[in-house]
């Protein structure tokens, strides 16, 4: 499961590697990507969603990965329904609040800014929304959510209104509760997602929880450093790397 803004597309490497070993589902989250829009939004629904989709495909158990935001649905889904769970893997997010919309505001008033306007380029989409968000890497990111309407005008993918309208309870903490399976916690060793005053806490809700640090990255960890992240998941799941 992708972060927040992100698309199930983000994992699409990863997911074709890993499809040698495993039935990958690769999701879009709600009010993301192609899934449906919807006004509500909470850790509980999308880790109720994870679980109707579960049911859809008949999958009874599932090792179950998450980034960022996507992180805390897995967390949410691990913790709420622990015997649909194998294994745990949670990419660079504690089980704690974090001040989404302080962190994020340029990016969301630039992402409003671009949705509310009408651009028949990518490029004019990119010029409009570098006023907001200076970082290239980040724009690129960002401008994957746009699609072409019937009107062959530029919007935005993504429920963005009602994402706006729900940073508090997308920085949210996941529930109180345990989960005592198998579970492993990436952080980007250039990320200040996961501190070290947070293991502590990991450990609280998750006793078996083993911490690694992905050299050479930082919050998109799988994108920035794939091979180190690949490696750590070899080793987590048992399973022999293939040499080099």
């Amino acid at each position: 499961m992708h972060g927040l803004l992100g698309t199930s597309d983000n994992w699409r490497t990863h997911a074709k590697y890993w499809s040698a070993h495993f039935c990958v589902h690769a999701l879009d989250q709600r009010n993301h990507g192609k899934s449906f829009h919807s006004s509500v939004f909470d850790y509980d629904v999308l880790a109720t969603d994870v679980i109707n989709y579960m049911d859809t495909k008949q999958i009874n158990k599932a090792v179950v990965l998450g980034h960022s935001m996507g992180g805390k649905t897995a967390m949410t889904l691990a913790m709420r329904y622990p015997e649909r769970v194998s294994k745990l893997i949670v990419a660079d997010i504690a089980p704690k609040v974090y001040d989404v919309s302080q962190k994020f505001s340029a990016i969301f008033k630039g992402m409003l800014h671009v949705n509310s306007s009408n651009f028949s380029s990518r490029a004019d989409a990119d010029a409009s929304l570098k006023n907001f968000v200076p970082q290239l890497g980040v724009r690129q990111f960002l401008l994957k959510n746009l699609t072409w309407t019937t009107d062959r005008v530029l919007k935005l993918r993504c429920n963005i209104e009602v994402l706006a309208s729900k940073l508090t309870e997308i920085g949210a903490a996941p529930p109180d509760g345990k989960f005592l399976g198998k579970t492993l916690f990436l952080a980007g060793e250039q990320s200040v997602y996961i501190a070290s005053s947070d293991i502590q806490l990991i450990q609280k809700h998750f006793p078996t929880a083993t911490l690694v640090s992905i050299p050479n990255a930082g919050h998109w960890l799988h994108a920035e450093n794939p091979k180190g992240f690949t490696a750590a998941l070899h080793i987590f799941l048992g399973i022999s790397a293939p040499s080099l």
